[in-house]
């Protein structure tokens, strides 16, 4: 298994899945994106599920163009049952495979890499998912895209937390992922606790931006992976599911001060302006309403803020170098 990750947290991913995950014996997956933070999760977490759970193995094609996957993404070791191939789902698949699910996770999710990299950002999200969608049609498999809580933008007030408001008889969820972290993030990811994790490491103060008032909910990665395989299997065709935890909704000075907890010593920080590279609008609040993957998917988080915090700075003490210090 990759050093990227924590073993615990793939068995810990499987195991939630209980009899759901025999909807994947025998059947083959194209995983798009498949080098990214939860691409490689995907691997490995199906990888698992062949050796200690599935009869018949699930048969991986991953596909990735690697431009935001990092030196550790662009490293792909051999897994049993599995092909990967560098490609850019922009362009025309050509692959002999026929998938019976489709994970379109291949969109660039950190803000500085969508606004290092605008028209791939769209290209990918336009006509890599219509290459997606007509391959779903083809082959009849069923799709899950991975859309983005910052569909919602900055929300009223009112509406946190924030709710989820068909063509070619494809079978196709969605899943909006809400502030998702965990080992395997790189340290160039420049999302706050990467961020936060690479200058701990780097035992420099912590850069919290704009006023640090600003509010979001965190979701562990192996809450986050369970609750986009529940959404695989048993999503409603055309539903909208919000993945993410709801609670504790904490500014990013109280971010600081949990970080400070769970590390056991002071951590200092300084409150500054947006970069240039950071868009300085985003949302006061990000909090999302997870009643729908509840009700439809049985989705329940269940690793607390405490604990996945230790379980990802453990892993970047461990991982990151405090060279990219941002």
């Amino acid at each position: 298994m990759s050093d990227f990750l924590l073993k615990s947290d793939i068995a810990e991913i499987c195991h939630g899945l209980g009899p759901v995950a025999e909807e994947f014996t025998g059947k083959t997956v194209l995983i798009c994106g498949g080098r990214g933070f939860l691409g490689r999760y995907f691997v490995e977490t199906f990888a698992y599920l062949n050796k200690h759970a599935l009869k018949k193995p699930v048969k991986l094609v991953v596909l990735d163009n690697l431009i935001t996957a990092g030196r550790e993404g662009a490293k792909f070791e051999t897994v049993p049952h599995c092909r990967f191939q560098k490609h850019d789902i922009i362009k025309p698949f050509r692959f002999k495979e026929r998938p019976d699910f489709i994970l379109q996770a291949a969109g660039i999710a950190s803000p500085y890499y969508y606004r290092a990299f605008p028209l791939e950002t769209l290209e990918v999200a336009i006509q890599g998912t219509k290459n997606c969608l007509n391959l779903a049609r083809s082959t009849g498999a069923k799709i899950l895209f991975f859309s983005s809580s910052e569909i919602y933008g900055d929300p009223d007030p009112k509406h946190v937390p924030t709710p989820e408001s068909y063509r070619g008889n494809v079978s196709f969820s969605v899943v909006r992922p809400f502030n998702v972290y965990g080992p395997g993030m790189q340290e160039t990811d420049y999302r706050v606790l990467p961020n936060f994790a690479n200058r701990i490491k780097a035992d420099l103060p912590l850069k919290v931006y704009g006023s640090g008032d600003q509010t979001r909910t965190f979701c562990y990665v192996t809450d986050a992976l369970r609750g986009f395989l529940l959404a695989l299997v048993k999503g409603l065709p055309g539903e909208a599911y919000n993945i993410g935890n709801p609670k504790p909704e904490i500014s990013m000075v109280e971010l600081v001060r949990i970080s400070e907890c769970v590390l056991g010593r002071r951590v200092k920080h300084d409150v500054v302006e947006y970069p240039d590279s950071y868009p300085a609008d985003e949302p006061n609040r990000r909090c999302p309403d997870i009643t729908k993957a509840r009700l439809q998917l049985g989705y329940e988080p269940r690793v607390p803020l405490e604990e996945g915090l230790r379980r990802f700075y453990g892993w970047a003490d461990q991982s990151y170098t405090g060279t990219q210090s941002a």
